[in-house]
């Protein structure tokens, strides 16, 4: 096993875990991330395929509001625009009568996304860190808080650390990782009933040569309560040459391999286009419920951003030593991009007065 000292330790390469470490570049410490995956982002993962518009998977849109999200973005000289929804929209709200194009509802809060998609946010704030602050396929197993210092271990690591920060989502956080000393109880079971984002979600994506739903009489807007696909919204890239469909499948299709909900998906926006769908480039999926680093089996339900932004998790844990982040925890926006970059900033200036 390899021992390794650094003062700050910090749990997840993902949004908010990239973004703190780019914030405590600002202070004089040695920072270490650990992530679990071979690949960095967490819950922004944006498929590119050579020639093809790029398919979010994970997280995708933001808005004038999120001025944090913003603000690091205009830092980083990445731009954004506006995401494309047109006048009219297929809707479907039940299988006894066919599906309707109707005007779009007016929607005064103009969403956007990330110029040649949101991982370049990842790859930007990762190209700021130095090569060896990044471990990836290390999962952290345990925790342990000394007199004064606080170790964590995974299979081939053990850090020796002053300050752990943890981005996982609360869920996962508790039912992965023991500490020693315990927790306190209250906190322990809000983490026990927080709801993870996109811990259901199957996002799909199918990419084509021409946007063949932006002519007249249709749209690249779908919103069905009845059938596989659930949303669907235009992907075409920022400049127009290249064109995809992505969106939500419904979740109780989990069960289903990868090649029937690609055809129920193709039935479905056949019924919308004709045959022309058919003739797709490339087709990818991500099943949220299996990407074992993101969440865990859950015994009961938990609502739609139950216990987001807690005020327990403001907290830090084990005399200032440990600190639980990431978009769940944060008060603003949780379950968004701009909840990642508030919790980021929350620790950082909590770490910051510390120092």
């Amino acid at each position: 096993m390899q021992k390794q000292s650094t003062d700050i330790l910090i749990i997840g390469a993902g949004l908010t875990g990239l973004t703190l470490a780019y914030y405590l570049k600002q202070l004089n410490v040695s920072v270490t991330i650990v992530e679990a995956r071979s690949r960095l982002g967490g819950r922004v993962y944006t498929k590119e395929n050579t020639n093809q518009a790029p398919i979010e998977l994970g997280a995708t849109w933001l808005v004038n509001e999120h001025s944090e999200l913003l603000g690091l973005l205009k830092t980083l000289n990445l731009e954004v625009f506006e995401q494309f929804y047109g006048t009219t929209a297929i809707y479907e709200p039940s299988k006894a009568h066919p599906p309707q194009l109707v005007n779009s509802p007016n929607n005064n809060q103009t969403s956007y996304r990330i110029k040649n998609g949101t991982q370049t946010i990842i790859n930007a704030l990762s190209t700021q860190l130095e090569e060896n602050q990044i471990i990836t396929d290390c999962a952290i197993s345990s925790i342990k808080r000394y007199h004064d210092f606080i170790s964590a271990t995974s299979e081939a690591y053990e850090f020796k650390c002053k300050h752990i920060i943890s981005t996982l989502p609360p869920y996962l956080f508790d039912k992965t990782i023991t500490i020693e000393p315990e927790l306190p109880r209250e906190i322990k079971e809000i983490m026990q009933n927080t709801h993870t984002w996109m811990q259901d979600s199957i996002k799909v994506g199918f990419t084509f040569e021409a946007p063949f739903w932006k002519g007249e009489r249709t749209s690249g807007t779908i919103y069905s309560t009845v059938s596989v696909l659930q949303e669907f919204y235009d992907h075409s890239s920022s400049d127009n040459t290249s064109h995809a469909l992505v969106g939500f499948m419904n979740k109780e299709f989990h069960s289903h391999t990868k090649e029937e909900r690609q055809e129920l998906a193709l039935e479905q926006l056949e019924q919308y286009y004709g045959n022309q769908v058919r003739r797709f480039l490339s087709y990818e999926e991500l099943d949220w419920r299996n990407e074992r680093f993101t969440t865990a089996s859950h015994d009961g339900f938990l609502m739609s951003q139950q216990n987001n932004g807690h005020p327990l998790f403001q907290n830090s844990f084990l005399n200032n030593s440990l600190f639980v982040a990431g978009t769940e925890t944060s008060p603003y926006a949780s379950g968004k991009m701009e909840g990642a970059i508030r919790s980021a900033r929350h620790i950082f200036k909590h770490i910051e007065s510390l120092l």
